[in-house]
C-alpha cells in the first residue's frame, strides 16, 4: 500500500508538472507581442517615405514650370520683333504639337478615353491657343512688366476655378484676399493706362480666365494621365487647326527670322508650351493645384527681372509694389484654403 501510495504520489507530482508545462504556451502572449512590436515601430517611419518623396519631386517640377513660364513674355516679345502675333502663336503650337506627337508615337501611347476628351479640349482652348494668342496680342502694345503684373492674378483665378470645379467652398478670408488682389491689379492697370483699361489690358484679363480654366482642368487630368500626355494630346488634337491657322496667318503677316525672333519662337514652342507645361502639370498632380499655385507667386517677380535684363525695360515703382501686394494676397488665399 505504501508502495502504491508512493507511486501514485509520484504520478500525482509528475502530472501537474507536465500539465503546467503544456499549458504554458497558450498563456504566454508576451513573445508574440514582442515579435510584433518591431514591425509596428518600423511601419510609421517607412510608410510616409514615398509620399514625401513624391511631394518633393512634385514641388521641384512645379517650380521648374514657374521658371519656364516666367520667361514666356520676354520670349514672346522677342518673337514679335520679326513675326506677327497670329503667325507666332500658330508656329509655336505646330512645333510643340510635332514634338509631342513624335513622343506619343514613339512610345505608342494609346489615345485617351473619350471621357477625357472634354477636359483636353479645355486645356487646348485655354493654354495651347487662348493664353498664347491673347498675351501675344497684348504685348504688341504693352510692356512685359505691365503684363507680368496683370497676369500675376493667375494663381487667384486658378484657385477660384479650382474651387468652382471641385465644388469646394473657400472661406470669406480667401475671397476677401482674392478680391483685394484683383482690385490692386485693376488699380495698377487703370493708373498705367491713363485712367481707363486699354485694349491690351482686356486681352490680358481674358488670358487670365482661359489660362486658369486650362490649368485647373489640366491639373485634374494629370491625376489620371501622365502630365506630358495631358499637354501632348491637347497639342496634337489642335494640330489640324493650327496648321491651317499658321498657313493663313503667314500669308497675311510679316515673317522675318532674326536672332531674337528665332530664339523667342523656339523657346515659346519648346521651353514654355511643351516642357514648361509638362513639368507644371506633373507638379500639380503631385502636390495639388492650390500648393502649385502658391509656387506661382514668384512668376511675376521673375518676369520683372527678365524684362529688365533681357529687354532693357524701365520699371516704374508701381510695378514691383503691385506685384508684392498681389503676392501677399495670394499667400493669404493659400493659407485660407489650408
Amino acid at each position: 500500500m505504501k508502495a502504491q501510495d508512493s507511486a501514485t504520489a509520484s504520478r500525482g507530482i509528475t502530472v501537474p508538472t507536465t500539465t503546467a508545462t503544456t499549458a504554458t504556451p497558450p498563456t504566454q502572449p508576451a513573445p508574440p507581442e514582442q515579435a510584433a512590436t518591431p514591425p509596428r515601430r518600423a511601419t510609421p517611419s517607412a510608410a510616409p517615405a514615398p509620399p514625401v518623396d513624391r511631394r518633393r519631386a512634385g514641388t521641384v517640377q512645379a517650380a521648374l514650370g514657374v521658371v519656364a513660364f516666367s520667361l514666356t513674355f520676354p520670349a514672346t516679345a522677342w518673337g514679335l520683333e520679326g513675326i506677327g502675333p497670329w503667325s507666332l502663336v500658330g508656329l509655336r503650337c505646330v512645333l510643340s504639337a510635332l514634338i509631342a506627337g513624335g513622343c506619343l508615337l514613339a512610345l505608342r501611347v494609346p489615345v485617351p478615353p473619350r471621357a477625357h476628351w472634354g477636359g483636353l479640349a479645355v486645356v487646348a482652348c485655354g493654354v495651347v491657343l487662348g493664353f498664347p494668342l491673347l498675351t501675344s496680342l497684348a504685348l504688341q502694345t504693352s510692356s512685359t512688366a505691365h503684363a507680368a503684373v496683370v497676369v500675376g492674378l493667375l494663381p487667384l483665378t486658378t484657385a477660384a476655378f479650382s474651387a468652382l470645379r471641385t465644388g469646394a467652398r473657400p472661406s470669406r478670408t480667401f475671397w476677401t484676399a482674392a478680391v483685394t488682389g484683383a482690385v490692386a491689379v485693376l488699380g495698377f492697370t487703370v493708373q498705367q493706362s491713363g485712367g481707363a483699361l486699354s485694349t491690351a489690358d482686356v486681352y490680358l484679363f481674358g488670358a487670365l480666365l482661359v489660362c486658369a480654366a486650362g490649368y485647373t482642368e489640366g491639373g485634374r487630368l494629370a491625376r489620371v494621365l501622365p502630365g506630358w500626355q495631358v499637354i501632348g494630346w491637347a497639342l496634337v488634337f489642335c494640330l489640324p487647326l493650327t496648321v491651317a491657322w499658321t498657313a493663313v496667318a503667314l500669308a497675311h503677316e510679316s515673317f522675318e527670322l532674326t536672332p531674337h525672333s528665332t530664339a523667342g519662337l523656339l523657346y515659346s514652342a519648346i521651353g514654355s508650351q511643351f516642357l514648361g507645361l509638362l513639368v507644371w502639370y506633373r507638379g500639380m498632380a503631385a502636390i495639388g493645384i492650390p500648393k502649385a499655385s502658391q509656387l506661382q507667386l514668384a512668376q511675376p517677380l521673375l518676369t520683372l527681372v527678365w524684362s529688365v535684363f533681357l529687354l532693357g525695360e524701365d520699371l516704374t515703382a508701381a510695378a514691383p509694389l503691385t506685384a508684392v501686394a498681389v503676392l501677399v494676397c495670394i499667400a493669404v488665399t493659400q493659407r485660407a484654403r489650408g
